[in-house]
């Protein structure tokens, strides 16, 4: 995404200045918003920055100043740039400690760049911004650090028998597997870890994919008895996957999946020290059972698990477990192909599967021994990670904040809501969510405006998250998302008010229009009875219900935001009235 330019500039006789730029991708979607962003903040739209070889710690603070408010910008998805606010001093406001952290990175990785390529006359002053930028990378990291309590109530020997098999295979790890309350399994340091320390490495000879499918004896198996079913004359083609392929309903992720369950029996696997610690029940949304199900009626839960369980597919699914159950029961326990152990296998790749690149440049979903046992965090210890690398072939996890000896060290899945986390992975993280928004299907409004005071345009995908989030509850703000109250502005008054008390009485028709239209989605969310779902004790009730209290909670916040800003519109409005 980013790029480092340094180069001498002649600009001033009587101080070197230095040029610092931080490029954005062309291939960026929203380049364009992103630049008017920058102007809008009061920086350079191509993202320069100067530093003066001077050892001023009032200008050394200004330039880093710059560079991580440009930074912020560069690192903003879509999410993040909808909601983006800038106040009255052109101050950029967001919620969100994950772009904080790519932000200061992006800064870091800038510098250190700057560093191997500068002049050495600048060196020092470099190395001071660099210093700097660690420290702040530290604060961010005390300000969301969670204490890890370690229980004893659970063995940890299967565990310990994986990182001694990982290992003896060429693992390297400053990492050891614990039981956390509240957590479950998790990864602590077992040493303290610096920014740029390597936490965990793993050749990718240990890494399972797709390779070892074609290698394993089960596709040769499957090849040979399906060739005959279907008549496929075996002498005439090669053993590979793409016979597979023939069968309806057979896919590469399908057989990786029934890969999966034959290979969690199989006590000879490779693989067995890995499959060992795995539970018998991963308990995510794919497993919600009925009760569960009707307490997310009117959820975006709701709406992404019925989703996902129509992937699946279960007709064909059915049909080739059925298929495979009869073909197979004279060399393997035709249990291993039932219903539930597809489930099972399906919950294993979607909870634990990473994406990695490998040296050819293709992406695949694999499963990673000892990764598999880090945590999620919306602010992470190791933020960039998934590329092998080429020098050592292994898949390496660096440090992106420190993270102190007896500290549980986390990861970060990606940017994920709520839902998709519960869907997939079957926890609920324990603070605010950023990516926890609600898309609104609203109507495109047309707008002659052509004024530079109209707000950023041409959002056509609006949403909503909770207003707490928000730095910014003055009036004409609220805490809502500026292109959201753009759009109704627009369709209140298509043309651009001017006048301040027509303003603000257009103001009162998109408050009202925004209230009407959460009020009633408000309504929607306490309409079902959960008084027995609340007392429930099954754990998917249980999330289920947390997970639609929060979905109110950010529905409420806006509804309580438009009644706060009525009362501010109103007031601004008396004053006319006087």
């Amino acid at each position: 995404m980013e790029a480092v330019k340094l180069h001498l500039s002649n600009k001033s006789s009587e101080e070197d200045e230095y040029l610092l730029v931080l490029e954005l991708s062309e291939g960026d979607p929203f380049i364009g918003k992103k630049k008017k962003l920058l102007e809008d903040n009061g920086l350079h739209p191509q993202g320069h920055v100067y530093l003066k070889n001077s050892s001023c710690s009032n200008l050394l603070n200004s330039t880093l100043k710059l560079l991580l408010q440009s930074a912020r910008i560069v690192c903003l998805d879509e999410i993040e740039l909808y909601f983006s606010e800038v106040d009255g001093n052109s101050s950029m406001r967001f919620h969100n400690p994950r772009i904080e952290l790519e932000a200061l990175h992006t800064v870091l990785s800038l510098i250190n760049k700057a560093l191997s390529s500068g002049s050495d006359t600048v060196r020092d002053i470099l190395q001071t911004l660099r210093d700097s930028a660690i420290n702040m990378i530290r604060e961010l990291g005390d300000k969301v650090r969670l204490e890890t309590r370690i229980t004893t109530n659970h063995s940890c020997d299967y565990e310990k028998r994986l990182l001694h098999w990982a290992e003896s295979n060429g693992v390297r790890t400053k990492l050891e597997v614990a039981y956390i309350e509240g957590a479950g399994r998790g990864a602590i340091a077992t040493e303290d870890l610096k920014v740029g320390d390597i936490a965990l490495e793993i050749p990718v000879s240990v890494i399972i994919s797709e390779e070892l499918v074609y290698q394993s004896d089960m596709e040769l198996l499957l090849l040979q008895e399906l060739t005959e079913v279907t008549k496929f004359n075996l002498e005439n083609r090669r053993i590979h996957f793409p016979i597979l392929e023939n069968i309806d309903g057979i896919s590469l992720e399908t057989m990786l999946l029934l890969w999966s369950m034959k290979e969690k029996h199989n006590n000879n696997s490779k693989f067995r020290f890995y499959f060992d610690p795995l539970p018998e029940v991963f308990n995510t949304g794919l497993s919600f059972g009925i009760n569960a199900i009707m307490a997310l009626d009117g959820t975006l839960l709701l709406e992404e698990i019925v989703h996902a369980k129509e992937v699946f597919n279960p007709y064909i699914i059915f049909i080739i477990i059925d298929m495979l159950q009869s073909i197979i029961s004279l060399c393997y326990n035709g249990e291993l192909y039932m219903w539930e152990q597809f489930l099972w296998a399906c919950e294993l790749w979607y909870s634990n599967g990473m994406k990695v690149i490998f040296p050819d440049g293709k992406l695949h979903t694999c499963l990673v021994p000892v990764a598999g046992f880090l945590n999620h965090s919306l602010c992470p210890h190791i933020l960039h990670y998934g590329k092998v690398d080429l020098a050592t072939n292994s898949l390496k996890f660096p440090i992106s904040r420190p993270c102190d000896a007896g500290e549980q060290c986390y990861l970060s899945y990606g940017k994920f809501s709520s839902s998709h986390l519960v869907t997939f992975y079957g926890f609920l993280p324990g603070e605010d969510n950023p990516y926890d928004v609600i898309p609104l299907d609203l109507d495109a409004a047309d707008t002659d405006c052509s004024s530079s005071s109209c707000p950023m345009p041409n959002w056509t995908n609006h949403m909503i998250r909770g207003t707490w989030m928000s730095k910014n509850q003055r009036i004409f703000h609220y805490g809502l998302p500026p292109p959201l109250l753009d759009h109704f502005r627009k369709a209140g008054s298509p043309m651009c008010q001017t006048d301040k008390h027509e303003r603000l009485e257009n103001e009162l028709f998109v408050l009202e229009s925004l209230h009407s239209t959460f009020q009633d989605m408000l309504e929607t969310l306490d309409d079902t009875n959960l008084e027995d779902s609340t007392n429930s004790s099954s754990w998917d009730v249980k999330l289920g219900v947390e997970f639609r209290n929060i979905q109110r909670k950010i529905v409420s916040s806006i509804v309580d935001s438009c009644n706060s800003g009525f009362q501010l519109v109103e007031h601004e409005l008396s004053k006319y009235k006087a």
